[in-house]
């Protein structure tokens, strides 16, 4: 039998204690829900290469079972957890637990469980959607939406799991904890970023789309994560973990020989094709720890308004003149991947002239949309910091 950390004991004030155990290590159904956002990230980059260099030849590709055994990892997890603390013989896990429904869990268990049986529901709508209408041309589509829900679902439990077995330990124990916490919060970018793709890309970084989009997928749960965290630096581990994950998939696809069974074929394409760089998040993040260290102690209007700020116009700052070298010669290799097309690319787009596309039509709606992401990362991460609080006391 797997040993696990040590779940807490009730104190005679009926609160939850910490865990003292530093021999304690991460139990199997964490490393299970770890496994399960993994898998859905390795094959959401892999089906989206997929389509880009091949189309869309069966539903079982490799890279959908990678997305959907997701929900069956966070199925077993989920499942254990419900059965062991409903029908089990455990007091621990009873009293690290909630109640829904006549049957006891924790609470990221809960929120995982939703997860899995949107994905898997997901797969039937997916399935039917691309018989009916065709190759996806899109990544915010129906069944796309549907299934991005359930990963979110997915990653929210397994990071609340992680969290409620973090807030409760000490020494060792809480140190592994930390940096499976992290991780599973890289991820959760990784999550994010995917989805927003479309809109990411290079040709739109000198549109006020591109950090506006930025504004609304990425403040709230990057500060939130960080706030919660307890270590330094939180915000600019994650940001790594998101961009070493992403590259890393850009860099391993392309490895592999593949060409399109679909037509018409605009560009021969003959290995897996990669996605966009990766946002240089983690300048910004660190950013973001660095306003969140030394505001510490300021209220959380004032904290929320300068971090949120700091962050999106640290992103501008960045993201701008790094989006006028993917245009350049420079970065058409392997490291940068900007010569990478898919076979639909045609020779008049943006992407193959290395052209800008500018979303807005003049300079004021232009400036107004700066301005707008700006303050939406205000207000996001505002709420981050509502969230992060709560999360730092989140127990069961």
């Amino acid at each position: 039998m797997a040993h696990g950390v040590s779940l807490p004991a009730q104190s005679s004030a009926g609160a939850i204690e910490r865990v003292q155990s530093s021999e304690a290590v991460v139990p199997w159904y964490l490393w299970c829900s770890v496994a399960a956002v993994t898998s859905a990230m390795v094959g959401a980059h892999w089906d989206i290469s997929w389509h880009r260099t091949i189309g869309r030849d069966t539903f079982l590709t490799p890279a959908h079972i990678a997305i959907y055994l997701c929900g069956i990892l966070a199925g077993i997890s989920c499942g254990y957890l419900i059965l062991a603390t409903t029908f089990g013989k455990n007091p621990e896990l009873e009293k690290a637990s909630v109640t829904m429904w006549g049957f006891r869990r924790p609470l990221g268990a809960i929120v995982a469980s939703w997860g899995g049986v949107a994905m898997l529901i997901s797969a039937a709508f997916d399935d039917w959607w691309q018989n009916a209408y065709g190759l996806d041309v899109k990544i915010i589509s129906p069944p796309h939406s549907v299934l991005a829900a359930g990963m979110f679902a997915v990653g929210i439990g397994a990071l609340m799991l992680v969290l409620g077995f973090m807030n409760r330990a000490e020494g060792r124990a809480k140190r592994m904890l930390e940096w499976v916490y992290l991780y599973l919060g890289g991820m959760m970018l990784v999550t994010a970023q995917t989805f927003v793709m479309e809109y990411s890309g290079r040709v739109m970084m000198h549109s006020a789309i591109h950090y506006r989009v930025f504004a609304i997928s990425t403040p709230l749960f990057l500060v939130a994560a960080a706030r919660a965290a307890e270590g330094r630096w939180a915000a600019t581990k994650m940001a790594a973990v998101y961009m070493l994950f992403w590259e890393g998939m850009n860099w391993i696809l392309p490895l592999f020989p593949a060409e399109p069974k679909l037509g018409p074929v605009y560009y021969p394409v003959t290995h897996f094709v990669a996605s966009n760089f990766a946002l240089l998040l983690v300048i910004p993040a660190a950013a973001l720890d660095l306003v969140l260290e030394k505001t510490k102690h300021w209220p959380d209007w004032r904290r929320g308004l300068v971090s949120g700020t700091a962050l999106v116009t640290a992103v501008m700052a960045v993201q701008w003149p790094f989006a006028n070298f993917l245009m350049t010669p420079w970065s058409r290799n392997w490291f940068f991947h900007t010569q990478n097309f898919d076979y639909l690319a045609r020779p008049t787009s943006y992407q193959m002239r290395n052209l800008f596309y500018i979303y807005e039509k003049t300079v004021g709606e232009f400036w107004l949309g700066m301005l707008l992401a700006v303050a939406i990362g205000m207000v996001m991460s505002l709420a981050g910091l509502k969230l992060g609080n709560w999360m730092r006391r989140v127990r069961r």
